[in-house]
């Protein structure tokens, strides 16, 4: 009898490539529920043919490369491939946390209403250190609909919850189209469509360590530079602001 399955996907791009052993680690401590597995679909975004011989020798590895288009085209592309009834977001320079797919899969078996889970975020600093994200985590419990985009639209565009610790059905993310084909905020704007649809769940346990360190996406000249930054954020709010409309 064959497992059930969650598709763990990352996008990587060369810089990023050093990092791979210690996500494969973290993915590999992982205890699942009986009766599932999980396989890893490593995408390239780019051709370059590096990255495939820095992996380790996994049959639950699946490995692929294309032209390069950023982290959400690479993403999409990954999840063409994926088998999984589940899907779960991880950046080739973060880790998982003990126990972190487990709670997921258990918590989305256990909830059929339930579409996606997000969880606690402890910051990985270069030292090894973690600290907590900088900012203030909900209660664990439910999240109902349209409040992540509630709480986005109010706040300035803050997020209550991270979005790379998304873990979302299979057939959600493909209603929506997987992840908005831009160079960052792709998984932001995934989650605030995920929260117009469904309902989620946020788990207070950490389920992610996010590393810190100078050549993450998040401290690149594409991802700080305010109007690029401005033309994200407006394709992200219209996005969400449409779906409100259809959904009425």
């Amino acid at each position: 009898m064959s497992s059930r399955l969650v598709s763990v996907i990352t996008p990587v791009y060369a810089p990023m490539a050093d990092f791979l052993q210690d996500a494969y680690a973290s993915l590999c401590k992982q205890e699942l529920p009986s009766g599932w597995d999980w396989e890893w679909l490593v995408q390239e975004d780019g051709l370059d043919g590096e990255i495939a011989e820095r992996l380790p020798a996994d049959t639950r590895i699946k490995f692929g490369s294309g032209k390069s288009g950023g982290p959400g085209v690479a993403r999409t592309v990954a999840l063409a491939r994926a088998r999984g009834e589940l899907v779960k977001v991880l950046d080739a320079d973060d880790q998982l946390t003990a126990g972190t797919l487990g709670r997921d899969i258990e918590l989305l078996a256990e909830r059929s209403n339930v579409g996606w889970t997000t969880s606690r975020v402890l910051d990985l600093i270069p030292d090894g250190t973690t600290i907590s994200w900088e900012h203030q985590d909900p209660k664990e419990g439910p999240i109902p609909r349209r409040s992540i985009v509630d709480f986005w639209l109010n706040n300035n565009h803050r997020l209550p919850v991270h979005p790379a610790t998304l873990c979302i059905r299979r057939q959600l993310l493909l209603a929506l189209g997987g992840w908005m084909a831009l160079p960052a905020s792709e998984d932001t704007g995934l989650l605030l469509a995920a929260n117009v649809l469904s309902d989620g769940f946020f788990i207070g346990e950490p389920g992610l360590l996010y590393r810190k360190w100078p050549g993450q996406t998040t401290m690149q000249a594409t991802f700080v530079d305010e109007e690029a930054r401005e033309h994200r954020t407006r394709i992200v709010e219209d996005r969400a602001r449409a779906l409100l409309a259809l959904m009425g």
